[in-house]
């Protein structure tokens, strides 16, 4: 069952297990500067609206409508990351444009352990972009479909899908009972323009230190049997207005307004699990600033380098020092 609460996405597998409940929230964020430097983890500045695609049907085109899903608005060159909440263990798929963020592959069905194409929740507390190295994700960037900037129009040359495209496993009620040990929920936790009417998908931005971890279990724990799938639509704020008729967020501050203004960022630190290498294909796209500079454009506004004043030092509890 997939049900929209209180802005998060919410998955439930009570055939499964009674705990078997996960939660996803599209976090607004900093967009990182795109200056070739690694930046730590930006701040949640609050989840972004969700609203059911069925719910306005006769405002949507049809490709929209035959998606169902959910949507919500962003801002061209406006940053966002995602974040899993609960404590049972899933294994959780992500692309943008039907492009896994981790492996750069097309979409496919199922999970796959060789290269792994998901990501292990609760390890995972939250993804901010395309896996492209280890310890080092690019940020998701929205930017309109039909210019060139997304994953999936570098990677396929074409703009089809846009969006993202989120799938979950749960774990085996029987492995779930058999682990060793269990922390306990998360609470996928918050650390602490430009416009344009066409659909929007999401493009690789500045580089920043993130690590996606590699699967601790064996393979067979998760009930493949048993999955949910959600396609999110990302609509600019002009049609988020004309759609719902209401307002979208305000705009976000710049990097260099947070930093300016003394605030804290982040780094995370897992212990001793286990980093992915990386995509190859994910590592070979061209940030928006390259490509615009390519073109000759300038798709992002107020992309100072910054020098973050204060980074806070998280691990898996969530707390730490200030650095």
């Amino acid at each position: 069952m997939i049900e929209v609460a209180q802005d998060e996405l919410v998955f439930r597998f009570p055939d499964v297990h009674a705990d078997a409940t996960l939660s996803i929230s599209f976090q607004r964020t900093l967009r990182i500067p795109d200056d070739g430097r690694d930046y730590p983890l930006p701040p949640g500045l609050g989840a972004f609206p969700l609203r059911h695609v069925d719910d306005y049907g006769a405002r949507l085109p049809e490709a929209r409508k035959a998606r169902g899903g959910v949507m919500l608005p962003m801002y061209q060159s406006e940053a966002l990351w995602l974040a899993f909440g609960g404590g049972y263990p899933f294994a959780v798929k992500v692309a943008t444009g039907e492009i896994n963020a981790v492996t750069g592959g097309a979409w496919a069905d199922g999970i796959h352990r060789d290269p792994q194409d998901y990501l292990v929740v609760p390890d995972q507390p939250w993804l901010d972009g395309y896996c492209v190295e280890r310890g080092t994700i690019r940020q998701f960037v929205a930017m309109p479909l039909g210019r060139g900037y997304t994953a999936e129009e570098q990677i396929t040359g074409a703009a089809k899908h846009g969006g993202i495209q989120i799938a979950v496993y749960p774990m085996k009620s029987e492995a779930y009972r058999q682990l060793d040990t269990f922390d306990g929920p998360t609470s996928g936790m918050v650390y602490a323009v430009h416009e344009e009417s066409a659909p929007m998908g999401l493009a690789p931005g500045g580089r920043m230190k993130q690590e996606i971890y590699d699967d601790p279990h064996a393979f067979d724990v998760w009930d493949t049997r048993e999955s949910g799938h959600c396609f999110v639509h990302i609509a600019n704020s002009l049609a988020w207005r004309a759609i719902t008729s209401e307002e979208p967020p305000t705009t976000p501050l710049t990097a260099r307004e947070y930093s300016e203004f003394g605030m804290p960022w982040f780094d995370y630190y897992g212990g001793d699990r286990a980093a992915l290498e990386g995509a190859a294909t994910l590592a070979g796209l061209k940030s928006v600033k390259a490509l615009g500079d390519e073109k000759g454009e300038q798709p992002l506004p107020e992309n100072e380098s910054v020098v973050p004043p204060i980074v806070i030092e998280l691990g898996p509890e969530g707390s730490g020092s200030s650095t």
